[in-house]
């Protein structure tokens, strides 16, 4: 079975088929993900890196593909690991793939989700929550645009699951202790 999505802007009305998503993960799955990627953040830190982690899981949503550290200011976890992703597998493959962020994407990062072909995103806190631990840091000037906006905005329905309560607290507790030292 496939799901078939109108394109409205594409040449009279054709409409683009895209494969099922892999399977929907279960609320366990979320939140071992979730925190695997905060993990992936910390760790990212003891490199000398902002807090944030990415992790691709496959249409099992089991099989960890890969995880990414956040890079720089303009190589962010999740834009570094669709990248790499979009190099390794194809995009049918990946849109029945989930990938995992301790924090909720940028612009930046959800544009390269969609063009990469990741057909969901999980993420434990939001952007908004991301400006209370890091103020007004010139390292890490937040953007008021959250992810869906930018979904929404796109001809493939991408799936986005988050904020996750569970973790939420966890992931904001490794962005304080981060941003409270710089």
């Amino acid at each position: 079975m496939s799901l078939t999505v109108p394109n409205d802007a594409g040449a009279a009305g054709v409409a683009a088929t895209y494969p099922p998503q892999g399977l929907t993960p279960t609320h366990e799955q979320i939140v071992r993900h979730l925190r695997h990627s905060s993990r992936v953040a910390e760790r990212a830190t003891l490199l000398g890196h902002h807090p944030f982690g990415a992790v691709l899981v496959g249409p099992d949503q089991e099989t960890v593909l890969m995880e990414q550290g956040n890079v720089d200011t303009v190589n962010h976890a999740e834009s570094v690991l669709a990248r790499v992703a979009a190099l390794n597998f194809t995009p049918e493959y990946l849109w029945s793939c989930t990938l995992y962020t301790s924090v909720e994407p940028c612009c930046m990062c959800a544009g390269t989700m969609y063009w990469a072909n990741i057909g969901r995103v999980v993420f434990g806190m939001t952007e908004k929550r991301l400006l209370e631990a890091t103020g007004d840091h010139s390292e890490n000037p937040t953007m008021s645009v959250d992810c869906r906006y930018v979904f929404d905005h796109c001809q493939k329905p991408v799936e986005v699951i988050g904020p996750v309560v569970d973790v939420e607290g966890e992931v904001m507790d490794v962005q304080r202790r981060f941003w409270s030292g710089r």
